[in-house]
């Protein structure tokens, strides 16, 4: 079980791991060892999600997100599989922790009665200095 809030877990079979060749630094060892990870979570069939958990991760995951609704996080960050694995278990774990956040409703304001003023002393002002700046047209005589 992959703990990700006190109310949350995964099980560790709605996630799978695949191993392949990372790019970057690591020498000749990066050219014969699968040290790169790519972990698939399916956000849309996952029985641990509730409902709305699933519709912010979706709407979180942005282009890591399938069609199919299938989360795809790689880590090649480091030199060996391992840490890579933790790096890309730690990214999916906070990422559904930031889904778990129930987002706060926003409460509509209208502005002060003294910042409006404000607002407007500043538009005159802008105002007079653009007209002062126009040609004077010719006096007739």
């Amino acid at each position: 079980m992959l703990q990700i809030t006190n109310t949350l877990a995964l099980d560790e079979n709605e996630i799978q791991q695949e191993f392949f060749r990372a790019s970057g630094p690591g020498g000749q060892n990066v050219n014969k060892v699968a040290t790169a990870v790519r972990l698939r979570f399916d956000v849309a069939n996952s029985p641990s999600l509730s409902t709305d958990v699933r519709q912010r991760l979706m709407r979180l995951a942005g282009n890591r997100l399938t069609e199919e609704g299938v989360l795809i996080i790689e880590a090649q960050r480091y030199r060996t599989q391992e840490r890579n694995r933790q790096d890309a278990f730690e990214r999916l774990v906070e990422l559904i922790r930031q889904a778990t956040h129930k987002p706060k409703p926003r409460r509509q304001t209208k502005p002060s009665v003294a910042s409006q003023e404000r607002r407007r002393a500043v538009k005159q002002r802008r105002s007079e200095t653009k007209r002062r700046r126009r040609s004077v047209p010719p006096a007739e005589e």
